[in-house]
């Protein structure tokens, strides 16, 4: 059987060049290059990067996002090192590489001055380069996510979904374990026929050597945890799923307080920790009058 993710993708690329845009690879340096999605015309509108998150690729994450921002918006859309076409010969893994890279991609594309939205993995880059760049990084709409992920962090949000690792749970070998990875990530996963998640672990999971290098790095000492400071926090929102089950309420309101209390919550019912791809309609409208109070 022919795979169905393997037919999809080259159908979005379609549709993402109908909505004006178009693939560019940025080479830093011989070794590097980071895959992006981009506008096919020069544009005056203000830049949106949107960072995904760890389990899929940048425009099968925000597809949605894609298609209903870009009219007023000039949005980017990157690859982490290891997702897609993106990759590095460096053996540098960690949050702040990932976030040096998109920053030097952006400026190699022109950004002068943009706003993240991150999910997931993407937020936790987000944040560093925030912290990195705040000449760079106007704003941010962070989704499920975290300043850092710490051992107490890890240690609870493994116990809440059941598993001994983010290795285990993110980089899953068998289709029993794309399902469960996706139940898990979802409020309610619609049904899907058994080839579709064997589809998913064929395309979705390589590089599994260096995701599961990424993921050990990631991992931040209690003790060597410390706030940054952030330029942009009158301009940080939280925009979350209200089923999140790996990153949860509790877990926003302790970045709330982290962040001073400054970032509004804003909570999307009957959604959980895929909440742009659960329910993209509650979240663009959301997203949108974020990006309204930032921009207008």
């Amino acid at each position: 059987m022919v795979n169905t993710i393997a037919i999809y993708t080259p159908l979005l690329h379609g549709l993402l060049k109908l909505a004006g845009m178009k693939p560019q690879a940025v080479e830093l340096e011989p070794g590097t290059t980071v895959h992006f999605w981009i506008p096919t015309k020069p544009t005056n509108k203000p830049v949106v990067v949107l960072l995904h998150g760890f389990g899929l690729n940048g425009i099968l994450t925000w597809q949605f996002q894609i298609l209903s921002l870009a009219r007023e918006y000039a949005i980017y859309v990157p690859d982490f090192l290891f997702f897609g076409e993106s990759i590095t010969d460096k053996p540098n893994r960690s949050p702040a590489f990932q976030a040096e890279c998109i920053a030097m991609s952006l400026r190699k594309l022109g950004v002068e001055k943009c706003s993240l939205v991150g999910l997931s993995y993407g937020g936790m880059v987000g944040f560093v380069m925030a912290a990195m760049y705040p000449d760079l990084v106007k704003s941010m709409v962070v989704s499920g996510s975290v300043l850092a992920l710490t051992e107490s962090i890890t240690s609870t949000g493994l116990q809440r979904i059941g598993f001994s690792s983010w290795n285990e749970y993110l980089l899953p070998e068998t289709v029993e374990g794309v399902k469960n990875m996706l139940e898990i990530a979802s409020y309610k996963l619609p049904w899907m026929p058994s080839f579709v998640f064997r589809h998913i672990l064929e395309v979705m999971f390589d590089n599994r050597k260096e995701r599961n290098e990424l993921l050990d790095t990631l991992i931040t000492k209690d003790k060597d945890f410390t706030i940054a400071h952030f330029s942009q926090s009158q301009n940080i929102h939280l925009l979350w799923g209200e089923n999140d089950r790996i990153f949860n309420l509790e877990v926003a309101q302790n970045l709330r307080e982290q962040l001073e209390g400054k970032a509004p919550l804003h909570c999307i019912k009957k959604a959980g920790h895929l909440v742009p791809m659960e329910r993209p309609c509650f979240y663009n409208s959301q997203l949108k009058k974020i990006l309204a109070t930032i921009y207008h």
